[in-house]
């Protein structure tokens, strides 16, 4: 018993901390005379609603470049955060980064574990996505060409809407995005592919610290609460993969990871999964690397990551240089 306890004491301190340095340096950040430079020549529409339940949970914000050429691409963002914290607001860097090369970018929020487990995520992420295709051309964006972006838990949540897309699925939030245009591109970095069982990641590699694994058990335990083992669906978008061929082509993927992340496997996993269905690809891997390390843009490996990202989307007729003036 007292075990136990010590245990939820040590899951808990580490999870609060976690969260708290992510939010300080999202804040911090923000607050820096470069990052307002940027913000400012952008414009930004803040906490749009994309469900009417008055919920900050369902909302959006929507960034672009001023004078943008009408029905230019969409770039629709899901943060991550284990599905647990933080919110699209720590994730604006992402959003400027695509809003500076010519995107419309969508950054949403969705309902958070533990208090709203799958499949509250996944279905917010569904109609989001259904807003975005009924309402992105009022601001500009083309309906028919989103390219879909998330780290983390949000690489998790752009890989099932993909999935929901391309695969006939019982779930009404999938048949939903079912009925919509396929999205254009899929770019899951860093992604927790299969929620469940993630002590599989600790059998493949020994030496994971516990805190890590906490941190992993955490995302499982809270995102899958209400679910049965045998009925992850949709939180397991790789084992869908796996499992078999779509039935509409699946969209070309860009997938990142460094060495040092533990979500490492479910990147390669998720490559094999790709070839083996015959899907237009590319995997980057970077040595050394964290976990989201493309998130620390002072260095240089989150550099390349950006190039790289940029080079993949241009190779497939997406914009990839850095507007003039922004």
């Amino acid at each position: 018993m007292i075990r136990k306890r010590l245990q939820r004491v040590r899951k808990k301190a580490g999870g609060i901390l976690i969260e708290g340095a992510f939010q300080s340096m999202a804040r911090a950040g923000r607050r820096h005379p470069r990052a307002r430079a940027a913000i400012g020549r952008l414009e930004v529409e803040y906490d749009v609603p994309y469900l009417p339940t008055g919920s900050r949970a369902h909302t959006l914000d929507i960034y672009r470049a001023p004078n943008l050429p009408q029905r230019a691409p969409i770039l629709f963002y899901v943060h991550g955060g284990g599905f647990r914290i933080l919110s699209k607001e720590t994730h604006w860097l992402m959003a400027v980064a695509y809003a500076q090369r010519g995107y419309v970018v969508f950054s949403i929020n969705y309902r958070l574990a533990p208090q709203h487990p799958f499949p509250a995520a996944i279905e917010d992420v569904c109609d989001a996505y259904a807003w975005v295709h009924a309402h992105g051309g009022e601001y500009g964006g083309d309906p028919d060409a989103i390219v879909v972006a998330g780290e983390s838990a949000g690489g998790n949540l752009v890989t099932a809407l993909t999935v929901a897309s391309c695969y006939d699925r019982a779930e009404p939030y999938a048949r939903r995005v079912r009925a919509l245009p396929v999205p254009a591109a899929c770019l899951p970095a860093c992604g927790l592919l299969q929620t469940s069982d993630v002590a599989r990641l600790k059998r493949r590699k020994p030496e994971m610290k516990t805190f890590i694994l906490d941190r992993l058990r955490e995302c499982e335990e809270g995102y899958l609460a209400a679910t049965n083992a045998d009925d992850v669906g949709l939180a397991d978008p790789l084992v869908v993969l796996e499992s078999g061929p779509p039935a509409r082509p699946l969209p070309p993927f860009f997938q990142i990871c460094g060495t040092k992340d533990p979500l490492l496997d479910d990147t390669r996993r998720l490559t094999v999964a790709l070839e083996a269905l015959g899907v237009d690809n590319e995997q980057r891997i970077y040595p050394g690397e964290l976990h989201a390390f493309h998130a620390f843009l002072w260095r240089p490996a989150a550099r390349q990551a950006w190039a790289d990202t940029w080079g993949f989307l241009g190779q497939r007729g997406f914009p990839s240089e850095r507007l003039a003036g922004v």
